[in-house]
């Protein structure tokens, strides 16, 4: 006994007559071929670099020429360079800070503190994030209950909790 759905299921598809264009209803108003530009597979590329947040080159079929699309979220340059100046510099935090995530000790007062800012992350690859604390400072201290050999840590904290020294 054979079921429908087995010889439906063994028998090869004919793709070569399926249409896999979108005609669009309207005229493009620019001078392109809109024929080629809506492909179901263009669609599908466009939405999936979308959803990633790519950057992706944007061909004009008027000319031969590939356009890069500017995307908003680029940080400027005298910005990224003002910070990028700032890394490195010694800072003392200046209000009454608390971290918990340094082994052997159950908490560690901050204020009064010195450091060195190590990174600034609220800028990644060249683009904003939205980083809570975005400067990491690393501090070299000796601690209670540590021994007498200083201890490396890092802390994220906000630009109104710490003061520059340098």
């Amino acid at each position: 006994m054979t079921f429908p759905a087995t010889i439906a299921a063994a028998t090869p598809l004919n793709l070569s007559s399926v249409n896999t264009r979108v005609t669009p209803t309207l005229p493009c108003a620019c001078s392109c071929d809109s024929s080629s530009l809506f492909t179901v597979k263009n669609l599908i590329k466009r939405r999936s670099d979308r959803r990633l947040n790519r950057i992706s080159p944007v061909k004009s079929a008027a000319s031969d020429s590939t356009a890069i699309a500017d995307n908003p979220i680029v940080a400027s340059t005298s910005e990224e360079d003002e910070i990028q100046a700032k890394v490195g510099a010694r800072v003392r935090v200046t209000v009454p800070l608390k971290v918990y995530h340094v082994p052997k000790v159950p908490e560690v007062d901050l204020n009064g503190m010195e450091g060195k800012l190590k990174e600034y992350v609220a800028v990644w690859k060249g683009k904003h994030i939205s980083a809570n604390f975005p400067y990491k400072i690393e501090f070299f201290e000796k601690l209670e209950g540590r021994g007498d050999a200083p201890v490396k840590f890092f802390a994220h904290l906000k630009e109104d909790e710490f003061e520059f020294l340098d």
